[in-house]
């Protein structure tokens, strides 16, 4: 418990103690602020220097973006490396100009130990951040081994559709109905990945199916004949036919030929074009492509006409 003076000579002289232990206190809280002004103010040219030096360099990163990305882009053959190359080629300028910077301020020390802790902390960011670390790397993988490029159309991870955008992260597809489909980096360079216009063409399969009563070497030259005159067939690749089965109510066979392909719509028209085309020459030469056809057998054994037995329930009384 604090105890009060009794007499007034020592509260005088506790007060002059305490009001110089605060004036002590005061002076020396006044001499550093005093000194830290001083040393502000004799830094002040080389604070305004590096300000200068910093926006100067971030001009420079900022126009070498604007006008490098096409150098870059027509160099490596892809946009996806153009812009990396571009953001890195950016970044070092203004780290260029951030470590002149400070080197004008004299913190090159400093400088130095926190790039030593942000490389530790970088690294810990590495194992907690592994899976866009991944998908980073394997964006750059792609855009170097070029599978595929924007405008493409591929299937993918049980998707098919057109690559609209490739980001570092995932690629959008637009699926035949319009929907935007994201997948992952990593989910492309991990699966099989089918382009449909890397090579340029592509095969229409139809499948068509006449009746038993037709004689198929007609159907087989007239077929190829018809499909071999439509415009959209490319000439130096052979049309190909082949009967597959006995179905259950028509012979069926497949008939292949290649197209021209960039978009699906080709793809589909080509099909359109080449059904209507084996329908009109099999009508103007009589050629049958049957309906289904159903035989109902009545009874258990052997079976019955459908008009006998509906003889039969007649006579019945």
């Amino acid at each position: 418990m604090f105890e009060y003076p009794s007499d007034s000579s020592s509260i005088i002289n506790q007060a002059k103690q305490w009001d110089d232990s605060f004036t002590d206190s005061t002076r020396l809280i006044w001499d550093k602020l005093m000194s830290w002004f001083e040393l502000l103010v004799s830094m002040l040219p080389n604070i305004v220097l590096a300000i200068i030096i910093i926006f100067f360099f971030y001009v420079i990163a900022k126009t070498n973006a604007r006008y490098s990305f096409r150098v870059f882009r027509r160099i490596a053959g892809s946009e996806a490396i153009g812009l990396l190359l571009t953001n890195v080629a950016s970044f070092l300028l203004f780290l260029l100009g951030l470590s002149i910077a400070l080197s004008v301020l004299s913190l090159d020390k400093a400088v130095a130990s926190i790039l030593a802790g942000a490389g530790i902390i970088g690294l810990a960011l590495g194992f907690a951040f592994q899976d866009l670390t991944v998908n980073f790397i394997s964006s750059i993988i792609i855009a170097v081994k070029r599978p595929f490029a924007i405008g493409d159309l591929i299937e993918s991870n049980g998707f098919f559709g057109t690559v609209k955008l490739m980001h570092f992260r995932s690629v959008i597809l637009e699926n035949t109905t319009g929907q935007s489909v994201i997948i992952s980096n990593r989910a492309m360079l991990e699966n099989a990945v089918v382009n449909y216009n890397y090579s340029g063409r592509r095969r229409v399969d139809l499948v068509v199916g006449v009746s038993y009563g037709e004689n198929l070497k007609e159907v087989k030259n007239l077929t190829l004949q018809t499909i071999s005159e439509l415009p959209l067939v490319l000439p130096n690749w052979k049309v190909e036919l082949f009967f597959e089965e006995f179905g259950d109510s028509s012979i069926n066979f497949v008939v292949r030929f290649w197209i021209q392909f960039q978009r699906q719509a080709e793809y589909l028209e080509a099909r359109s074009e080449a059904i209507m085309a084996i329908h009109e020459a099999f009508n103007q030469n009589n050629i049958t492509i049957p309906f289904p056809i159903r035989t109902l057998d009545f009874g258990i054994k052997g079976g019955k006409d459908l008009s006998e037995m509906m003889d039969s329930e007649k006579d019945k009384p």
